[in-house]
């Protein structure tokens, strides 16, 4: 009886018609793996995309809806000669951490053989030229060979593992040529030690061995480093919560279980498992993953809090509006993994070049060989020469080259509280010469308040914003989030551009226009006090009250757009909102060129005028209704909220509220296009002189396996200059004026 792998309860539906499934991939150990794997399973019929995250080997394949089963995904991986099972980031992380033991154990033989192997070659080497006898040096080869042998058996079985898995699937990758390298210079050593010749290469051999166990355990350190910073986040999620049952009744329950609208309990000291809005209490949480800020911030009823926070001195009765995947948290998580796999054009150029190694490092191998038997060498030479292009030509330095600029780029915009969603945004952004903004939302920031509370009484401030809990204006919902008692008001009506109304205790309450309030002569006064804010006026009875309601400019918005004009770019602002409410945001800001009343229609023929000038143009927009001219863009970027984030089609979207991560974006996107282009000219520059060299026979496969490793440890350390410094944040002397709340893009 055959045996059916079931998958489907680890498929999502993203509700556009196809089917998703995240595997943990096993067998990966170069770059040529990416394209077996991806180009294998693309040839699959139904397959709509196939991506493998280089940094954690997690393959996220995408196929339409009812077209296969995924246990075709694992059985076709099989094939390939890749073990895969779903992806668990802690089950991935155990079975590296195996791996990187193993390794290391491979290293450490390795080393012990070559140092050992190395002290009986000099011996060798200095009695070759003074009175060695040829029995002393035959023996001193025997027992180079009785440690070298076991020894690369032992050490060599990360490379002799791949390599026959990709010959017994008929393929080949980056190892194949290297253990055919190894095997040839042992086999060459083993004759030449019973032929009693002077020369051996076990030393060469073992620490050629020894120098490709480094790379490959700093290359595995490496990519584990870079999926700490992502997977700092399961750190921050709560696996259980305590939800309030309608009887009053506290459960504990897994996270899972929650579910939109259930109310939690958050105890002092716990972490927040959900996003929510409070119901009732006070506290002070911690909540720097969404902010960027390291100090608490105050909380108490209506105050939106995400999961992942940590709560701090209080009790917190949520309601819960996302819980497990649409947090926040999770978002972001999913924009960091869109990040690692997503292919920039340079990583593209890197697969190719390594698709194209095997055949191509053969025939050079097998050319350079033929080439010095003709020329009238001897098979021995002409085999060492050949081995030596074998190992030089690893294409290792171009392989690791873009990808890990990548990887340590994208950490940077990480802890800079940026993420990206396109694989070429880094190259994009790099070339930004012109930036647009959005206002509302954008420059400003994306809530509004109150700000003459203390001005009016206590009681008519209570009822105002208890009545405003029921009006969908975005002033009124300004005043609603100051309301203590969360309970809306029974039999309230809305009256359309006017406001809402309700009878409370027998008298008539009343909340919207200074006309529909009766409240002009007081709605005037304290406009009079404050003629950039807007006014929101109460009735209650003979009772009169009037609320300014106002937006500011994010903290640092005046200070970056000044550094950044002062660097040459060339600031705009494209906004729906009327003309007289962006021109003060403008001249705050010191930006001349800007347009207001522009509808999404005219911010795209406005970007495609720039387009035409030959701008590169950045767009900062909200990613709701400036969807459109994100698009149009040449790269854009978005701020970040729990209720807009699905929506946002930015190429890179930013945390908190300060304008610093559009400038460190630029800086951090500008250096890594620089590194990536560095890294490919030393590993083009290392080709060009190393592979003439090996095949004029001036490297020994020794020399060859330094200078490989070299060029890959050397590509490395320039990657992990692109962490640099972030921006130093602008102070807080330089926050910017007050602008009136309006209620345009």
């Amino acid at each position: 009886m055959s045996e059916t792998l079931d998958l489907s309860i680890y498929v999502t539906r993203p509700g556009d018609g196809t089917a998703h499934l995240d595997l943990a991939v096993e067998g990966i150990d170069c770059a040529a793996c990416i394209e077996d794997i991806e180009g294998g399973l693309c040839r699959l019929p139904g397959i709509v995309d196939a991506r493998l995250n280089y940094t954690n080997h997690r393959l996220a394949v995408e196929w339409r809806d009812g077209a296969f089963s995924p246990s075709q995904v694992v059985e076709e991986l099989g094939r390939l000669g890749y073990r895969a099972h779903p992806f668990r980031a802690r089950l991935v992380e155990e079975e590296e951490a195996r791996r990187a033991q193993w390794l290391l154990r491979c290293l450490a033989v390795a080393g012990f053989a070559s140092m050992n192997i190395m002290l009986l070659a000099v011996s060798v080497w200095s009695g070759n030229v003074t009175d060695i006898t040829p029995e002393t040096r035959d023996f001193f080869h025997w027992l180079a060979a009785l440690i070298a042998l076991p020894a690369v058996a032992y050490a060599g079985r990360p490379f002799f593992q791949s390599a026959m898995s990709a010959l017994r699937n008929r393929r080949t990758n980056m190892d194949v040529p290297i253990v055919i390298g190894i095997l040839l210079a042992l086999s060459v050593s083993v004759f030449e030690t019973i032929s009693s010749a002077e020369h051996t290469y076990f030393d060469s051999v073992v620490m050629l061995l020894f120098f490709l166990l480094c790379g490959r355990y700093l290359d595995q350190a490496m990519r584990r480093k870079t999926r700490a910073v992502a997977s700092n986040l399961a750190s921050l999620r709560a696996e259980v919560v305590h939800r309030i049952e309608d009887n009053g009744e506290i459960v504990l329950l897994p996270t899972a279980a929650v579910k939109t609208g259930d109310r939690v309990l958050v105890r002092p000291g716990e972490r927040i498992a959900v996003d929510g809005i409070v119901l009732s209490g006070s506290s002070d949480v911690d909540e720097s993953l969404v902010t960027g800020e390291t100090a608490h911030r105050s909380v108490s009823a209506n105050s939106q809090i995400y999961a992942g926070s940590m709560n701090h001195s209080g009790t917190l009765t949520l309601r819960v509006t996302a819980a497990g995947k649409g947090t926040l948290l999770d978002e972001v998580e999913r924009l960091l993994e869109n990040a690692a796999a997503a292919k920039s054009r340079y990583v593209q150029l890197a697969d190719r070049v390594a698709r194209i190694y095997a055949p191509v490092v053969h025939t050079a191998a097998a050319v350079t060989a033929l080439t010095w038997i003709a020329t009238g060498a001897s098979v021995h030479d002409a085999l060492l020469t050949a081995i030596a292009v074998l190992i030089i030509t690893c294409p290792c330095a171009l392989a690791l080259a873009v990808p890990v600029v990548q990887v340590v780029a994208s950490g940077a915009l990480f802890r800079a509280g940026v993420f990206l969603n396109a694989g070429d945004a880094f190259e994009r952004l790099a070339k930004v010469d012109t930036i647009v903004f959005d206002k509302t939302g954008t420059l400003t920031l994306p809530t509004m308040s109150v700000t003459n509370a203390g001005d009016v009484e206590p009681a008519l401030l209570a009822a105002a914003s208890r009545l405003a809990l029921s009006s969908h204006h975005p002033l009124a919902a300004a005043v609603a989030r100051m309301a203590q008692d969360r309970r809306p008001y029974h039999d309230v009506a809305e009256e359309p551009g006017q406001g809402v109304r309700a009878v409370v205790n027998g008298m008539e309450m009343r909340l919207g226009s200074a006309a529909f309030c009766g409240a002009e002569d007081t709605a005037e006064k304290a406009a009079s006090t404050d003629p950039n804010a807007s006014v929101i006026a109460f009735s209650w009875g003979e009772e009169r009250a009037a609320l300014l309601v106002r937006q500011a400019l994010r903290p640092d918005a005046a200070a970056i757009v000044r550094n950044l004009r002062g660097r040459g770019f060339d600031c705009r602002i494209l906004s729906g909102d009327r003309p007289e409410a962006v021109a003060p945001i403008a001249a705050a800001l010191g930006i001349a060129t800007w347009r207001g009343g522009c509808k999404p229609t005219d911010k795209i023929r406005a970007l495609d005028a720039l387009k035409s000038e030959g701008r590169k143009v950045l767009m900062v927009g909200d990613g709701l209704n400036d969807a459109p001219a994100l698009a149009a863009a040449h790269v854009s970027l978005s701020p970040i909220s729990a209720a807009d984030l699905t929506q946002a089609h930015a190429d890179a979207v930013f945390l908190g509220d300060r304008l610093q991560p559009v400038q460190d974006t630029i800086d951090i996107a500008r250096r890594a296009h620089r590194l990536m282009r560095q890294n490919l000219g030393i590993a083009l520059v290392y080709n060009l002189i190393a592979v003439p060299l090996a095949f004029l026979g001036f490297v020994t496969p020794l020399v060859a396996a330094l200078a490989m490793s070299g060029s890959s440890t050397l590509v490395t350390l320039n990657a992990l200059r692109a962490r640099g410094r972030a921006s130093e944040p602008q102070p807080e002397a330089a926050q910017s004026a007050i602008v009136p709340v309006t209620q345009g893009a």
